[in-house]
């Protein structure tokens, strides 16, 4: 059973101040394969603009975990659905972090904000595996559609 989150959780915008810590921030090894580190976030970040929403994850004073989430995105544009999605594009989650309700927290943020702003659903995607973060994700009540997305697999949340 996980410990449960502090009371001092929070997200804080990246900045000069903590960019260093950011990018200095790494989950497990066997993990590395499952998800982009963050200074490919923070690149990833900075070319979409407002469409991206990066943050980290604070306990206190100690940085946990890096999140981003996708807003308003033309989805799969091959189609030309014209459909626009929104949800959780990363979730880094220090190694020795993991385990604590870190990674619920930050699901729960991006919920919070995607719902604050009018959004009905939220989309994840992720690397399949047995080891993969699937399991993670169907836990905090993600359901599969069917769909792949740069071979990962697209789970969606009602929010």
């Amino acid at each position: 059973m996980s410990t449960p989150p502090s009371t001092s959780l929070r997200l804080e915008q990246v900045t000069p101040a903590n960019v260093d810590a950011a990018l200095a921030l790494r989950v497990h090894p066997h993990q590395e394969h499952d998800v982009a580190p963050v200074v490919r976030s923070l690149a990833q970040a900075y070319a979409f603009g407002e469409a991206a929403w990066p943050r980290l994850v604070f306990d206190g004073d100690e940085l946990v975990g890096f999140l981003m989430a996708f807003l308003d995105i033309p989805w799969d544009e091959e189609k030309g659905t014209g459909e626009r999605r929104s949800g959780l594009w990363r979730l880094n989650i220090s190694a020795d972090a993991q385990g604590k309700g870190y990674g619920r927290f930050a699901v729960d943020a991006v919920r919070d904000e995607l719902r604050r702003r009018g959004t009905a659903q939220l989309y994840v995607t992720w690397e399949p595996g047995e080891n993969g973060p699937g399991a993670f994700y169907r836990r905090l009540g993600f359901r599969t559609t069917g769909e792949v997305s740069g071979g990962q697999t697209v789970g969606v949340l009602d929010i």
